[in-house]
């Protein structure tokens, strides 16, 4: 099977294309397009540089951190008390605040996806769960009458997700990607699993940049507006002749790998010594979860 190689492998450009704008002025797709993968590559750019500045978490051993997080998100999913979610989140924020962490960027990453998402999975169990009803409406035979014993229930699952989802922005925006890996190892966690995020991680910049080379070239050869067919079928090309070039480059990366003596264990280059301060931290956060949790038991649900 033949794989696509060069540009010469890739679909021929359309002869006419969709204008930068449309009739009422407004970004096309392409632009659209362009846009999104150009502002994914800015974030993750923008998340190491945070995770190399000289702040709280940032001066931490990455294992300390991930042991952390994980008893912070335990916690989490094993508490039903809104107080308990609370605490856990105050001490979230207050950690990325310390972490020189900007707050509004921070607490927007979590809670503009976080409602749509869990409340579209939580949203049939409010009307099914028994229990008093906070209103009925009836529309023919469709009788609308959520639980409030739902909602309460929904209100507790959004939370746990919005806890757990901002630790782990957290550990992502205050330690590279690299030493994130690296102590995975350390819980034991298989070399194989490690060895494809690290690979996927590597290698998703590079063809987002290919992404946006082939937008950007198809941009630069529109002259007018083309039929939706003939959009598709450029999109579907598109499609292939990257896929081909993945497969290529898999091939050729793991052949220079070989080459070079890879054997299947991953190595770096930096080394990491648990500070009496890391292990004093990491105990001290598994101390406050357990009192945290501990005292469930004396507040209400």
């Amino acid at each position: 099977m033949s794989i696509a190689t060069s540009d010469r492998d890739l679909p021929p450009p359309i002869a006419q294309g969709t204008r930068n704008r449309d009739s009422s002025g407004k970004p096309g797709w392409i632009e659209k397009t362009i846009s999104g993968i150009a502002g994914n590559v800015e974030r993750a750019v923008f998340t190491e540089h945070h995770a190399r500045l000289d702040a709280f978490l940032q001066r931490v051993d990455p294992r300390a951190k991930l042991g952390m997080f994980l008893v912070f998100v335990l916690a989490a999913s094993l508490t039903s008390s809104y107080l308990v979610l609370v605490a856990l989140y105050a001490i979230t924020l207050g950690a990325a605040i310390a972490s020189r962490i900007p707050t509004s960027f921070f607490v927007k990453r979590v809670w503009l996806g976080i409602p749509l998402f869990a409340g579209i999975v939580v949203i049939p169990s409010i009307f099914f769960i028994p229990g008093p009803r906070l209103f009925e409406i009836a529309i023919g035979p469709l009788v609308i009458a959520p639980s409030i014993n739902g909602i309460l229930g929904a209100i507790l699952l959004v939370m746990r997700v919005g806890v757990s989802v901002s630790l782990a922005v957290l550990l992502v925006m205050t330690t590279p990607w690299a030493d994130i890996l690296k102590s995975l190892r350390a819980l034991r966690v298989p070399q194989v699993f490690v060895l494809i995020l690290s690979m996927t991680y590597r290698y998703i910049f590079l063809f987002l940049h290919t992404v946006n080379g082939l937008f950007l070239a198809r941009k630069s050869r529109i002259v007018a507006r083309t039929s939706g067919a003939e959009q598709r079928r450029w999109i579907g090309g598109t499609m292939g002749a990257l896929m081909s070039r993945s497969f290529k480059m898999s091939n050729d990366v793991y052949a220079a790998m070989l080459a070079r003596g890879f054997t299947g264990e991953m190595r770096t280059y930096s080394a990491y010594r648990m500070t009496r301060g890391d292990w004093a931290l990491f105990l001290g956060s598994i101390a406050l979860v357990v009192a945290i949790v501990g005292a469930e038991r004396l507040w209400p649900r």
